[in-house]
């Protein structure tokens, strides 16, 4: 089939059914859903996209991409953890890709072709219910533990009759709340269990649900001790993580989403004809003819007809200043057309655009960052094969002590319960909370709590230059001149939209405008100013020659007989900026520039700051390229730029920053944002980190040690309710105030 994209389509037809049996009665599956009318053919090439859910880890995406590639006639597999896509690609004609569905549910994972508004969808929908799920057990967290205290507080003075009413009173809110906001655990749990390995839900699960069991059991048979507090409670703590997780999911997303709408936008298509229409800039193809208005932006690569322009091409290549466009020129997607009205040919449809490969880069770097295991992914590794060994000796060992199975049966969900991961679950969250809170207050917004890690582990910063190390904004640097010459001047000015006009505007200030006001494309802007003729632009067009790069930074005013004045603009640094690589070397960091600027600004800049490496004009993939050879060298990069040819290589670095200022693809690409005012907060965020991290394993050591010292009292049976949940509260207070430190140290 052909596609909006003009990328010719074809649909791969399943292989048939065995045995001559239609498709309901062979599989449900294969008649429920086809997915051969979602396979793409390109280069002989065939790729289908596959939403899957269900994985959270990345024991998960590792399970999945190896087995969908064991597949016979598969070549690759790329999964993306943090929105769920599994793209596979084959040249083989006889793989019948409902296979790939099929191997997905037989790993315990749902899997449907993709689709990006199902895939928020699903993702809305889990936060909606995690949400749900917290606050139910929030509620019943506060009623139990208040019934719980009643009970303590009534040892020795509380009657039989009154204790085990409390009891049921406690059954009652704490059962259908378990199978209400457990089931997030539950479901993940069987999942795991299903498909052959165990993760740290099946420990939670098999805690909660022997919790509640034995608590059952105590209620019936009148016995003094329940655990329908630590049952919930323990819900509570873990779906609060659960739920911010999501919530950081769905905004990691944002990247490619964002991406999508910039090549979903409308553009004018001249047809054949000679008549305009309204389309999609995905429904183009190579070789249409497109009319691109004054203000508006390239929506796929295209070349110049017709139409003389300035050109706003910072945010794609990194070029600071305008560019002037030129018939038979190649422009990129995402470029601004500032002046005049062009038209223009398509080079490639928008799924071949430069905006498609950032997309390529993109995912290619959500996906690398999903592999990330954080310091808690690490422990959690360890944590469950050791409590489920050690509860299930403490089962084994009390029954053959004495043969009292529901002795044994206490000491083991003792063991559990004791040792469950509330401190281990708050060792690394609650520090997250408060590094985020601190920075937050320095103007500074991270997006998820393993960029603290990730930064923290970095000993290599690139920096762009365009918006990040300097100010994107040009400013008038000519000085000394009559204020009346540059009142006149900007009476043109304010009738412009060339980036340096605006600057000689924002010089001058407001006011009056020139009359007969005409913009002349790649030349100026020309009008009456006091009834006399003036014109403010290039060289060549004031002084009837071009003067090369001296004219490059200067626009020329001239008005009437009298001599043209020339004013020069200059970029200005961000504040910090000349001071940042000493900062960065007095912390064991290296720190580079790669920029798509002229060659002649970025070594300026680098001279005056002090950095020694630095390339110029780079493409968006040469500086993905540049961080793949550091990665490959092992190097920990750091990331910080703002335009849309950064995004790529903010996706791809091991961790990335951008300015407030950035596009909002760059924005989302990157882990966190910062004000942009002051480039020296760079240093303020890597020592927060790395503190951070320092309190995280801090946090960890504790709660092995608060284990060690646990499980020997629960394994001998002398862990009560009540001491069970003295020592899970008195753990998680502790990991807590540690955290709170970080607001101690300096900066």
């Amino acid at each position: 089939m052909s596609t909006a994209s003009g990328v010719v389509e074809q649909s791969i037809k399943p292989n048939g059914c065995p045995s001559g049996l239609a498709p309901a009665q062979s599989d449900p599956i294969r008649f429920q859903i086809d997915p051969s009318a979602f396979v793409k053919k390109k280069n002989n090439e065939y790729t289908l996209d596959v939403l899957v859910r269900g994985a959270k880890c990345g024991g998960c995406l590792s399970k999945i991409e190896n087995n969908v590639s064991a597949i016979d006639g598969v070549d690759t597999v790329r999964m993306n953890l943090t929105t769920g896509r599994l793209r596979a690609s084959w040249t083989s004609k006889t793989l019948d890709p409902t296979d790939i569905l099929l191997k997905l549910k037989s790993l315990g994972y749902g899997a449907t072709p993709f689709d990006p508004d199902e895939a928020k969808e699903q993702h809305s929908k889990r936060e909606k219910q995690l949400l749900m799920a917290m606050a139910v057990a929030g509620f019943a967290t506060a009623n139990v533990m208040l019934l719980s205290v009643s009970v303590w507080a009534g040892v020795g003075e509380m009657n039989s009759v009154t204790r085990e009413f409390l009891h049921w009173i406690s059954a009652c809110i704490a059962i259908p709340v378990v199978m209400f906001s457990g089931r997030p655990f539950f479901e993940s749990a069987l999942t795991a269990i299903r498909s052959g390995h165990v993760n740290m839900d099946v420990p939670i699960s098999l805690a909660v649900c022997l919790a509640i069991g034995m608590s059952i059991f105590e209620t019936i048979h009148h016995g003094e001790h329940t655990y329908f507090d630590a049952a919930v409670m323990l819900l509570f703590f873990l779906l609060i993580g659960r739920f911010l997780d999501a919530k950081l999911q769905r905004e990691a997303q944002s990247a490619a989403r964002d991406l999508a709408l910039m090549q979903a936008v409308s553009v004018t298509k001249i047809k054949s004809n000679n008549v305009a229409e309204s389309v999609k800039a995905s429904s183009l193809v190579q070789g249409d003819i497109i009319q691109i208005a004054a203000g508006e932006r390239f929506a796929v690569d295209a070349e110049i007809l017709t139409g003389n322009s300035d050109l706003d091409t910072h945010m794609v290549t990194g070029e600071s200043t305008p560019i002037t466009s030129s018939i038979g020129q190649k422009i990129y997607a995402g470029t601004i057309n500032l002046s005049q009205a062009i038209t223009a040919k398509v080079l490639a449809s928008a799924d071949d655009s430069m905006l498609a490969e950032v997309s390529k880069l993109l995912e290619t770097g959500e996906q690398k960052r999903s592999t990330y295991r954080q310091i808690a992914d690490k422990a959690a590794k360890l944590y469950v094969p050791i409590v489920h060994t050690v509860a299930a000796s403490a089962f084994i060992g009390w029954v053959l002590y004495n043969g009292d199975i529901k002795n044994a049966i206490f000491v083991a969900i003792a063991v559990l319960i004791i040792t469950c991961p509330c401190a281990l679950a708050l060792a690394a969250p609650v520090v997250q909370v408060v590094a985020v809170g601190k920075l937050f207050r320095r103007s500074v917004y991270l997006k998820s709590g393993d960029a603290l890690e990730r930064i923290a582990a970095c000993d290599h910063v690139i920096f762009d230059k365009t918006g990040t190390l300097t100010k994107p904004e040009a400013s008038l640097a000519t000085k000394g001149i009559d204020p009346i010459v540059l009142e006149n001047a900007a009476k043109l000015a304010r009738g412009s939209r060339h980036p340096y006009s605006r600057a000689l505007v924002d010089a001058v200030g407001a006011g009056e405008v020139a009359e007969d006001i005409e913009e002349v494309s790649g030349a100026g802007v020309k009008g009456l100013v006091n009834g006399q003729a003036a014109r403010l632009g290039s060289a060549k067009w004031i002084l009837g020659e071009d003067t090369g790069d001296a004219s490059a930074n200067c626009l020329y005013f001239k008005i009437g007989d009298k001599n043209p004045i020339a004013f020069e603009f200059n970029e200005s640094e961000m504040e910090g900026a000349l001071q940042i690589a000493k900062e960065l070397s007095s912390r064991d960091i290296d720190c580079e520039i790669l920029s798509g600027d002229a060659p002649d600004k970025v070594q300026n800049f680098a001279d005056a700051a002090g950095i020694s490496v630095y390339t110029a004009s780079v493409s968006p993939v040469d500086k993905a390229a540049r961080i793949a050879q550091l990665d490959a060298e092992g190097k920990k990069v750091l990331m910080i730029g703002d335009g849309l040819n950064d995004a790529g290589a903010l996706a791809n670095a091991h961790a990335s920053l951008t300015p407030g200022g950035a596009v909002d693809i760059s924005r989302a690409a990157g882990d966190g944002v910062y004000s942009g005012e002051n480039i020296g907060v760079i240093s303020d965020i890597i020592d927060t980190c790395r503190q951070s991290k320092s309190r995280m394993l801090e946090n960890f050591g504790f709660a092995a040690l608060y284990n060690m010292v646990a499980i020997p009292f629960a394994v001998l049976g002398f862990v009560t309710p009540l001491f069970a949940a003295i020592a899970m509260s008195g753990s998680s207070l502790i990991v807590t105030l540690n955290a709170l430190r970080l607001n101690l140290d300096r900066k």
